[in-house]
């Protein structure tokens, strides 16, 4: 479930598709790697743990770096900046807004309960640890440093219960070029550890001949030339490729036309590294050049087992 709340809980997508800026906040653990990383795919210039009083020159400098286009910017800033750097925040988005650019501020948060159990899982150093506090302690000093950045969102969104997909999903769907049309993520996966929780369709390329049994290419994955160069001879691997297209090409008009904002097409084979890795990237390449990508501007690959 996603809780949308602040000053802004009632935007549309539309609304935040005209954002120019966009500053991605929240606590340790709650997913904005996951997030900005996201948002690179779609196309944002995106800089991570950037000093808030830093952003305007970032904003100038790119605009000014790509004349005649209207780049969007997403920035990370969190607590690892400098406390009296949060406290002008508020001061720094006016004057963005005094430049006439438009900006959206996203926090993601997380109950308590959740970030313990994710820090322990990840055996993750917490960023204010290093004090000698203890995880809990250092989890309850960040809120209250954060404190002035939720209280001047335009967005909260609580991650609490998404997991990495549906976290992705929720950008994508939020902040794709455009969010009224189909964003098409191609997902490559080991069967070993199990189906993606959000897959739309499933492909299994465990039929087709795997390099993991050649030496050569066995630390390669799909997305290296030897290996695209062996998939390519096989006439097998162009057969199963070329029916998964068709296949997509002729139902995804039908979703579209249904509103669906969001498809997952997984692609698995039994290590996650060559035959699916592969077929995802041929996919994606694909439909990124087809007619119907004119309307389709979101497609992306995620490759699990590589991330």
């Amino acid at each position: 479930m996603v809780s949308i709340a602040g000053t802004d809980a009632a935007a549309t997508p539309a609304s935040a598709e005209r954002k120019q800026l966009l500053v991605l906040s929240g606590l340790s653990g709650s997913g904005k790697t996951v997030a900005l990383r996201m948002l690179e795919d779609l196309d944002y210039y995106c800089v991570d743990n950037l000093p808030s009083a830093l952003i305007p020159a970032l904003v100038t400098a790119v605009r000014d770096a790509q004349p005649g286009r209207n780049p969007r910017i997403a920035v990370g800033v969190d607590v690892r900046n400098r406390a009296e750097d949060l406290l002008r925040l508020p001061e720094i988005l006016a004057e963005i807004a005094h430049r006439g650019l438009s900006y959206e501020l996203v926090f993601l948060d997380t109950r308590d309960e959740v970030l313990l159990k994710r820090f322990s899982d990840t055996r993750r150093r917490h960023p204010l640890s290093h004090d000698g506090l203890a995880l809990a302690e250092a989890i309850a000093l960040e809120r209250k440093l954060l404190r002035p950045l939720i209280a001047i969102a335009d967005r909260v969104l609580d991650s609490s219960d998404l997991n990495v997909h549906q976290l992705r999903r929720t950008f994508a769907s939020e902040f794709g070029h455009h969010a009224s049309t189909l964003t098409l993520l191609f997902e490559s996966f080991a069967y070993k550890r199990g189906l993606p929780s959000d897959a739309d369709f499933v492909f299994d390329a465990r039929c087709l001949p795997n390099p993991h049994w050649d030496p050569a290419l066995r630390p390669l994955s799909g997305r290296d030339g030897k290996v695209r160069e062996y998939f390519a001879q096989l006439p097998d691997v162009e057969a199963y490729f070329e029916q998964i297209r068709q296949l997509l090409g002729h139902w995804l008009p039908r979703f579209e036309a249904e509103q669906r904002s969001y498809i997952t097409v997984c692609v698995g084979c039994t290590g996650g590294r060559h035959r699916s890795v592969y077929l995802v990237e041929r996919l994606a390449e694909s439909f990124r050049g087809t007619a119907a990508a004119a309307t389709r501007e979101n497609i992306m690959t995620f490759h699990r087992e590589l991330e």
